[in-house]
């Protein structure tokens, strides 16, 4: 009759032993890590004698397991052409310099979400702006007989329009940190003007094109609230669309070959959230 070795029974039966104290292990944890998950949803700042001062809670938990987020914006902007002047501008008699001029925006807002760092971002809206080219004389005129009214002295062209936007934007979304999160957006912004007024002088005759698509980018920030997310968000547009309208009649048509859109715009954005 063999002799039982306990070496060989720890042999035979250590694997089977060894996974039952695995799971026994893991399901003694479950509890713990449900209870530290719990308390990751709160931090707590304490005194030097151990006692709560305040206590930061995470709010909107589950706010980026949605597909769709719907909200509005308020953005103030600044916006001016970008100029390009006529070759041989000097012979004109005068030069063109754009000026900045404030305006501002209104709209709705719609994200997909796109993973969990990602989004698409779609802002429709309405814009007022006004843009203003100031135009000097430049030395002496060689056209004076033949476009006798050439401005003496400084001038303004200021064009006022109110146009639809269609921006259609990708969002880039870094990891959340309690209630807040930073993220930088792209895309493009087609825009169609849908109303407009050419503040009007006896000379004032520029004119500008009625549609334009631009490229726009910035940077922004979501500060999760309990009830709503707000995210105030700086952007950048450069018109890619020439809205130079030719005049050849005109002084200050004469003295340009290009006219773009460029926009900075601050946004006030408020997330619904629900």
């Amino acid at each position: 009759m063999a002799t039982p070795h306990v070496r060989h029974q720890l042999h035979l039966y250590g694997p089977k032993v060894m996974r039952l104290a695995i799971v026994a292990l893991a399901i003694g944890t479950l509890p713990f890590g449900a209870q530290a998950q719990k308390r990751s949803l709160s931090s707590a700042s304490r005194g030097k004698n151990g006692q709560v001062k305040s206590v930061t809670v995470n709010n909107l938990p589950g706010y980026d397991d949605r597909w769709l987020h719907l909200g509005m914006y308020v953005a103030p902007n600044f916006s001016r052409y970008k100029l390009e002047q006529a070759a041989g501008y000097p012979r004109q008699g005068v030069s063109a310099n754009s000026v900045v001029s404030p305006g501002g925006s209104v709209g709705f807002l719609a994200d997909v979400r796109l993973g969990y760092y990602g989004a698409l971002n779609f802002a429709p809206g309405v814009s007022f702006l006004t843009r203003r080219i100031e135009f000097k004389p430049y030395g002496y005129s060689q056209n004076t007989a033949q476009y006798p009214n050439d401005p003496e002295t400084i001038e303004d062209q200021e064009i006022s329009t109110t146009q639809l936007d269609l921006p259609l934007l990708f969002k880039l979304k870094s990891e959340r940190r309690r209630n807040s999160r930073v993220y930088i957006i792209g895309g493009i912004k087609p825009s169609f003007t849908i109303g407009g007024r050419k503040k009007e002088t006896t000379q004032t005759l520029l004119e500008a094109g009625r549609s334009d698509v631009a490229l726009e980018y910035g940077v922004g920030m979501d500060l999760f609230y309990p009830f709503f997310k707000f995210s105030p968000e700086l952007r950048f547009s450069h018109g890619l669309t020439n809205l130079y309208v030719p005049n050849n009649n005109d002084v200050y048509s004469r003295s340009l070959q290009g006219m773009r859109s460029n926009t900075v715009t601050l946004y006030l954005n408020i997330w619904s959230g629900r």
